[in-house]
């Protein structure tokens, strides 16, 4: 499973930071292992049963270090996205600790799980209509060590990632991510704009305030903010692809692509920013430009990019790719919700040998 973010930094602030799964930056390495469900999960989106007052979705964070020298403790950043990007809620569990999202509306939603600077997992999940059920999902993941086998190096990290700040602004950097995880998001705003004032080099600060306007619901704020990163720091994916997915929920999909195709050369493994860059030029009927990408996202796991390229064949009047599309979107997501409408499709346009 490959990987976009939405946060920058880490809570503790300790040097060196882990990360996972961005061969390109790292040395060192997180494999999402399979997933444990307490209850009956298949490739597709959950279905979770959603109470009247709304769902307690929750689970236990587990990471097998057996495989590495170096024990490190780890603080993982479980965030919860609407399907417009925006972040629902967030939290912090130690390996070993259990995440829980609360009064959650029925609707579907993608779960970020991010070790550090950055995102190992994504998983789309679906709030159904019975009332009176919890859903628990545990999280899996192994660490592994680099490729190189230096087995007691914790990690070493792009210098594009990293930003050293004076003592004094990582204090408040460290209260203003403490304020963001209270929601008490008018006061992270001002500790964030405290430090980028002081020190407007700091892009992870400015991707932080980024993210904390857009808590704020101010995206016009948030847009600005990130913005400013890119242009500290250009090679800086995070910030990038962040301003591309606000671009994106605002429609503004010609400005997206800029970002975006940045994202992709700097992140060639990240199935969203394949995905967004491949919807944004679907959206600008550039249909041709849009197929490589979205078919990348598709190989990386981001699998409802076969349900964008058959509608884009259907259109087209090619309906036999467009029936592949959904053949092979089935065969991972089988538990999809309209799965009978597309097995109608299916049934009604493939043809015959």
């Amino acid at each position: 499973m490959r990987v976009e973010l939405y946060r920058s930094s880490p809570r503790n602030g300790a040097r060196p930071r882990i990360v996972g799964l961005l061969a390109n930056y790292f040395s060192q390495s997180f494999h999402v292992l399979p997933m444990v469900i307490a209850l009956t999960f298949v490739a597709g989106p959950l279905r979770l049963m959603a109470q009247v007052s709304g769902t307690t979705l929750y689970g236990d964070i587990r990471v097998d270090e057996s495989k590495v020298d170096a024990r490190t403790p780890l603080g993982l950043n479980i965030i919860l996205y609407n399907l417009a990007g925006n972040v629902v809620g967030r939290q912090v569990v130690p390996s070993g600790g259990r995440y829980r999202f609360n009064n959650v509306r029925a609707g579907e939603y993608d779960i970020a799980v991010e070790v550090e600077t950055s995102e190992i997992a994504r998983i789309r999940v679906s709030l159904g209509g019975t009332p009176g059920s919890d859903f628990r999902q545990d999280l899996e993941f192994e660490r592994k060590p680099s490729a190189t086998g230096a087995r007691n190096k914790v990690a070493t990290i792009s210098a594009a990632d990293v930003y050293t700040r004076p003592s004094t602004n990582e204090s408040i950097f460290r209260k203003a991510q403490e304020a963001v995880d209270k929601k008490k998001y008018e006061q992270a705003v001002a500790l964030f704009r405290q430090i980028v004032e002081g020190d407007p080099q700091d892009f992870q600060a400015w991707t932080e305030l980024g993210t904390a306007y857009l808590l704020q619901e101010k995206p016009d704020e948030a847009e600005k903010a990130y913005r400013r990163a890119t242009e500290v720091r250009p090679a800086f994916t995070l910030a990038l692809l962040n301003l591309g997915r606000l671009l994106v929920s605002q429609k503004k999909f010609e400005a997206a692509t800029e970002p975006l195709t940045r994202a992709v050369e700097l992140q060639p493994t990240s199935a969203e920013a394949h995905f967004l860059l491949g919807e944004s030029f679907l959206l600008l009927k550039k249909g041709s430009k849009a197929v490589g990408y979205l078919n990348e996202a598709a190989r990386l796991g981001k699998y409802e990019a076969h349900l964008r390229l058959a509608a884009l064949y259907n259109a087209a009047g090619m309906k036999d790719k467009a029936v592949t599309e959904y053949e092979e979107f089935l065969k991972k997501q089988p538990d999809y919700s309209g799965r009978k409408k597309l097995e109608q499709y299916i049934g009604a346009n493939k043809k015959t040998q």
